[in-house]
């Protein structure tokens, strides 16, 4: 017999991945799992026409939402970073995903990357050296 496991599951990415942090929560969801995933509420502010990333440490800042977030991946059993392809880099992974997963880490929660990584991300050994859990785009991995 087969037993399924439910996690609370933090997702975390790049807000220009929106669309795909939705589909992978809503994947998730239908395997059983609890998640969270950031706010889309000022989506409008954190992406340009194009859907790029805009500089908004102001919005940070006044809706405090690092220290936020960081409650959050407390209180979950694991952090996904949805790593999709940015600026050209494949599993790119921003300064605020790499902030959430060497939070979760440090927490000792289960760390996830839906793709691979590459090593032109800055602080590829940093987290190489978090030996995250590469899904290569398969959730039903999650256990």
């Amino acid at each position: 017999m087969c037993y399924h496991f439910v996690m609370k599951i933090i997702i975390c990415g790049s807000m220009s991945a929106h669309k795909e942090m939705t589909d992978t929560k809503r994947i998730l969801e239908q395997n059983g799992h609890i998640v969270e995933m950031p706010s889309l509420n000022n989506l409008d502010h954190e992406l340009d026409s194009n859907g790029n990333t805009l500089e908004t440490s102001r919005i940070k800042i006044e809706q405090d939402l690092i220290r936020g977030y960081f409650q959050i991946i407390k209180e979950g059993d694991a952090v996904l970073a949805v790593n999709v392809n940015k600026n050209g880099i494949d599993g790119y992974i921003g300064g605020n995903t790499f902030l959430e997963i060497g939070f979760g880490y440090a927490l000792d929660k289960k760390i996830y990357l839906l793709n691979h990584y590459t090593k032109e991300l800055p602080y590829y050994d940093e987290i190489d050296a978090m030996q995250p859990i590469v899904l290569s785009g398969d959730l039903n991995k999650i256990k």
